[in-house]
């Protein structure tokens, strides 16, 4: 990741790390690194409607977008999904007495049970993929939704469509070099812009609760709320 207020690019030059490998490996700096984005944290918390619950929190890591949902839904039943199990270890001791369902996999390729959750989370864990990836991800958490569910998003956007592609255009590359398998998850961002942002979202079958929102100060941070009908 990089820093508040800048093209998300990352950090690795010639051989990224595999996902699970690169976040494991900073656990112990990540709340740290994440504290950028408090303001984002407690707008999330605020999306989440008062009945709710049951909650899916994709790509959890250790949980802080939790902090304000529990002080506002102290009985919420949670269900974190994440590839990073120190992460999830992380996670767990400090919410142990709320205890989460956590699951250590990679959310684009489990199969999550239809219409169990009132809510969807997903905090700064999508910018990795495109928007195919994204559709048919967004498509499996309508479906883990129940009926008149909410999904929350809070990602990194892309400023323009020239960002996109060429941020597209040099994962690309990077892959190639290092010969990495289409099937291997490896840490590189790649926002979409908010057009191909929202577009997945509305393709899953959402409709949008509201304009997406960038706080002030941060026009690569948009917050997306939508909702199943």
């Amino acid at each position: 990741m990089t820093e508040k207020n800048k093209t998300p690019i990352t950090e690795e030059t010639e051989a990224p790390a595999e996902m699970a490998t690169f976040f494991n490996a900073r656990v112990d700096m990540y709340e740290e690194h994440m504290a950028q984005w408090k303001r984002h944290y407690k707008r999330i918390a605020e999306l989440v409607p008062p009945t709710a619950q049951t909650l899916l929190d994709i790509g959890c890591g250790t949980g802080l977008e939790l902090d304000g949902i529990f002080r506002r839904l102290p009985h919420l039943k949670v269900t974190g999904i994440d590839i990073s199990r120190a992460m999830l270890e992380k996670l767990r001791c400090k919410y142990a007495d709320k205890a989460p369902e956590l699951i250590c996999a990679d959310y684009l390729r489990y199969d999550f049970k239809s219409e169990c959750f009132d809510v969807a989370v997903a905090f700064e864990t999508l910018h990795h993929f495109d928007i195919d990836t994204k559709t048919a991800l967004f498509k499996k958490i309508f479906r883990a939704l129940k009926s008149g569910g909410t999904f929350l998003e809070c990602d990194y956007i892309a400023v323009s469509q020239q960002t996109e592609d060429s941020l597209f255009d040099e994962y690309r590359k990077i892959r190639e070099k290092a010969d990495i398998p289409e099937n291997a998850l490896i840490h590189f961002d790649t926002p979409l812009t908010l057009a191909h942002e929202t577009k997945a979202v509305r393709n899953a079958g959402f409709i949008m609760c509201q304009t997406p929102q960038f706080l002030t100060g941060d026009d690569h941070t948009a917050i997306i709320a939508a909702v199943k009908p």
